[in-house]
């Protein structure tokens, strides 16, 4: 996302749209719900967009299909949920949170992953819900993820996500995978990552921001721009979002840009594209 590719317009467009789902997850903190239910509703606000490769805006594979994955984790008791290579739910995100809480399981896929959400009343869409004309003639991958810090001390992450554009069929990234592009641990931080998803898996980058605090005792900017750095040696490129148990935050990219915005407690906001 070079600087001569953002129009005002569109750039307007991002920056209201970010808003709005910060102001989501902002709500839920405000009213005392927890950071996962926070981050959720700040995801599906994106996923609802079609200006975000999530849900909605999700790009397509390279047989003209949108395979979307999410994931969710709570960093009190490292609980942890996620759905991969699904083409019917709206929300993926509210899938995750859903085999986070009612399953004994972590990973869900495809048509299992949908009938699962299904049964637990999550809301399925036609396939060509997810069809814009947009991410067609697009050439691109992403993500959407959020993390928070809610009243009770406890930490949550999520990442939402359609993957790269012309992926081969099944092709899973890393968002879904727990430690690679998901992770939050109340001891440490909270993190969702955005990249090129194999080499954030082969790095397994998000749980690394998280390792580097443990053992290094890295503040968390340094953990995360650490973590990050790693992802040169697989030619990786990328950027993500984190906050500690602090409410520190951490937003690193070695891209030309990046979304993305936070909100205090308070309710101050800031939303920024490029450096």
């Amino acid at each position: 996302m070079a600087r001569a590719d953002m129009t005002p317009r569109r750039e307007s467009a991002y920056r209201a749209a970010l808003e709005r789902s910060l102001r989501a997850g902002h709500r839920v903190l405000r009213s005392g719900g927890s950071g996962v239910d926070a981050v959720v509703a700040a995801i599906v606000v994106m996923e609802d967009s079609p200006l975000f490769n999530a849900g909605k805006g999700a790009v397509y594979t390279a047989s003209r299909r949108h395979e979307l994955d999410a994931a969710v984790m709570d960093g009190a008791d490292l609980r942890a949920g996620a759905v991969t290579c699904v083409q019917r739910i709206r929300n993926p995100i509210v899938a995750a949170r859903a085999v986070m809480q009612e399953s004994e399981h972590v990973l869900l896929a495809g048509e299992g992953a949908e009938r699962f959400a299904r049964r637990h009343g999550v809301r399925l869409a036609p396939r060509g819900y997810f069809d814009t004309k947009k991410r067609l003639a697009d050439l691109m991958h992403g993500t959407v993820g959020a993390v928070a810090l809610d009243s009770f001390g406890n930490l949550a992450a999520g990442t939402s996500t359609g993957g790269v554009t012309g992926k081969h069929a099944g092709r899973v990234g890393d968002s879904p995978i727990i430690g690679a592009g998901t992770y939050a641990d109340n001891e440490t931080c909270a993190v969702s990552g955005t990249g090129v998803g194999e080499a954030f898996m082969r790095v397994v980058l998000a749980h690394e921001v998280a390792a580097r605090m443990r053992h290094l005792r890295e503040p968390l900017a340094r953990a995360a721009a650490g973590a990050l750095a790693a992802l040169r040696r697989v030619g990786g490129s990328g950027g993500l979002v984190a906050i500690d148990r602090r409410g520190r935050v951490a937003m690193p990219f070695n891209t030309a840009g990046m979304y993305r915005g936070w909100i205090t407690r308070e309710g101050r906001l800031g939303v920024a594209i490029h450096r």
